[in-house]
Formats: structure tokens, C-alpha cells, sequence
């Protein structure tokens, strides 16, 4: 299961609605996911918005922004972009960056935006983790009337297949002195990953789930939103898709 996937708490008190918000609101999430790679997402960044040919000054939704890092980034190229997330802690961190072409605010991506934008990314499998299927439909729906007429969307998603050729199904991670202790496994059509570690003499239990969603799943979903999907690439150097080998399934549509 790739690293940067939006994780979830599964929880029998709380409500449906919320179950995939809990894990991403705590700060073990950050500390577990403190690695990430910058400089390559940033390559990523500099590669597609030169390939979608950006106009300068162009209105920009990162959209499932967590702390704002590719906001921050694109709005560094000149770009006037709002970060949105579910996350009220991360936007709380991302908006210590705010200035007049940078904003954050939290947001259901299931609902669209009042302001048309000319390009809207959806970065590191942020997508396919909500407990009803049919919301990955209004997610793509709301996406698609949140463009402007010319623009464009981006997302960045696992290639479901690598992912489970490469499968590591347990694995104990050191991070800041806590050991998290992982387990990946598919079941009903999901990538789960089980999340177990100790601190301050605490136990915690998480679970992250998403939706294994291929190439030919998201065809069959945009298909049915009315959406075109104009290429495909296979890692952040824009590199073509192989179905069975690459690292990411990155799709550009409109």
C-alpha cells in the first residue's frame, strides 16, 4: 500500500460520515508520513503544470490539500490557488501560509465549488476512501462542475496493480521513537492497511482503506460523470503508463 494514502480510523461509535476523517486529524499520521519526498513532488508539480500549459495567474484547486505542501508550491510558480481538505487541523497549519494568492479552507470533496478554477489536482491517492462507493461518482461529478470551461484536473492515484505485486504485508516502521506496527492486505475490493503502536503508554489502533480502483475502473466512472480523459502517465516525470510496472496511474481529464 503506498505510503501517502489518506488513512482512516475505523470506529463502531462514530458516524459513518466521519470515519475517514479521524486518523489524518492526528498528529501521528504526520509523524508517521514525515518523509515524503518534497523535491519529487515538486518535479511533479513543475511537469504537469507545463504539460496543461497554465496560464499565468491561473485559478487553482489542491484539492484534499492536507498541510498545503503542493499549495504552497504552486502558488510559489505564480499560480492563485486554494487548498481544501476535510482536515480542519490541517487547514489550520496550511493557512499559517495564506497570503492574496493563497488560501485554504476545509471542504467535502464530494461538494462542488461555487468558483470555476482552470485546473483542480487531486495529489497522492487521495481519492477512494469513502465507505460508499457511489461517492468516488459525486466526487468526480463535483470535480467536473468545479472546472472552468477550459480547464483541466489531475489525479494522482496508486497503480493498483504494482501496488499489489509489491505488497509488503507486515512491516514495523520507526519514527520519532514510536514503533507503528503495519499490516496490508485486500479485502472486498479495498487496500487495507492496519495501523497499531504504543505512546506514552497508550495503545492506538487505525485502519486506512482504499477503494482498489484500476484504470479501467476510473474509465467506467468518468464515463458515466461525462468526463473525458485526455492522457494517462505513469510517474511525476510523466512517464507512459504500464499497467503492470508503474508507480502511479496519474490521469488528466476535462
Amino acid at each position: 500500500m503506498s505510503e501517502e494514502q489518506k488513512p482512516a480510523n475505523i470506529n463502531p461509535e462514530q458516524p459513518a460520515e466521519t470515519w475517514f476523517s479521524s486518523w489524518f486529524d492526528t498528529p501521528y499520521y504526520h509523524i508517521l508520513y514525515k518523509e515524503r519526498n518534497n523535491s519529487e513532488a515538486q518535479l511533479f508539480m513543475d511537469n504537469i503544470t507545463n504539460y496543461l500549459n497554465l496560464p499565468e495567474k491561473a485559478k487553482v484547486l489542491d484539492l484534499a490539500c492536507g498541510k498545503g505542501r503542493h499549495s504552497i508550491y504552486l502558488n510559489e510558480l505564480g499560480f492563485d490557488v486554494l487548498g481544501a481538505d476535510l482536515s480542519e487541523n490541517s487547514i489550520a497549519e496550511a493557512s499559517k501560509n495564506t497570503n492574496d494568492t493563497l488560501h485554504f479552507k476545509v471542504h467535502d470533496m464530494r461538494e462542488p465549488f461555487e468558483e470555476k478554477y482552470d485546473a483542480i489536482f487531486n495529489l497522492f491517492t487521495s481519492f477512494g476512501y469513502f465507505e460508499n462507493d457511489e461517492d468516488n461518482l459525486t466526487t468526480l461529478i463535483a470535480i467536473k462542475e468545479s472546472l472552468s470551461e477550459y480547464g483541466f484536473a489531475v489525479i494522482d492515484f496508486m497503480n493498483v496493480n504494482q501496488v499489489l505485486n509489491t505488497l509488503v504485508p507486515e512491516e514495523t516502521k520507526t519514527v520519532e521513537g514510536i514503533d507503528f506496527h503495519l499490516k496490508r492486505y485486500l479485502k472486498d475490493g479495498h487496500i487495507y492497511k492496519e495501523i497499531d503502536f504504543e505512546d506514552k503508554g497508550q495503545k492506538f489502533h487505525y485502519t486506512e482503506k482504499v477503494k482498489a480502483l484500476t484504470l479501467q475502473d476510473f474509465e467506467t466512472l468518468m464515463e458515466e460523470a461525462g468526463i473525458y480523459l485526455l492522457d494517462t502517465f505513469g510517474d511525476y516525470k510523466l512517464k507512459k503508463f504500464y499497467r503492470n510496472e508503474s508507480e502511479r496511474l496519474i490521469m488528466i481529464f476535462k
